[in-house]
């Protein structure tokens, strides 16, 4: 015996907009850094390594410091791209320790970089820097993190840089 079947909705399986991904506000990092190791023109762009010296972490889902060790490792392509990757560690209220690896670009013109790296406070307005960080932690509490995906926003100040982390849910 055959059946007929009911043809589906051309909507069926079909995401709705409040399946679509938001962003969280998680924490921010304000880091403090060394003065650039500055490599010059290596034929691909200016390379430069920037070291990270401490800093805090606040926001409701993590509290702690930025430990002294990581660093920002830069290249500064002459069309006014920067391809950034820091790497560092967290360590929580708790002691949990928590690694971030964070590649993601800036963008600015020739004279806002300038300005950024003669030490003045720039509008954020004024440049593109975000990053897509990749985070790994042994800590129960905060394993959920290794699960997840972020991205951030940064601000760089004249003795450092403010990073927003956001997940995207």
């Amino acid at each position: 015996m055959m059946t007929s079947r009911q043809p589906e909705s051309p909507d069926a399986g079909m995401a709705t907009a409040s399946d679509d991904p938001t962003l969280e506000f998680v924490f921010e990092v304000m880091a403090s850094l060394e003065s650039p190791q500055i490599f010059g023109n290596t034929g691909i762009g200016e390379r430069r390594i920037i070291g990270i010296t401490g800093g805090t972490v606040t926001g409701p889902k993590l509290n702690g410091v930025v430990l002294r060790g990581g660093a920002d490792w830069q290249l500064v392509r002459s069309d006014g791209m920067s391809d950034i990757h820091a790497r560092y560690t967290l360590q929580a209220d708790d002691g949990a320790l928590i690694y971030i690896d964070a590649p993601g670009i800036r963008e600015a013109s020739p004279a806002v970089i300038a300005r950024i790296n003669a030490g003045e406070i720039v509008d954020p307005s004024e440049y593109y820097f975000r990053t897509v960080p990749r985070i790994e932690t042994a800590s129960e509490k905060y394993a959920w993190m290794n699960r997840r995906l972020f991205v951030c926003k940064g601000v760089r100040l004249p003795m450092g840089v403010e990073i927003r982390y956001y997940m995207i849910t």
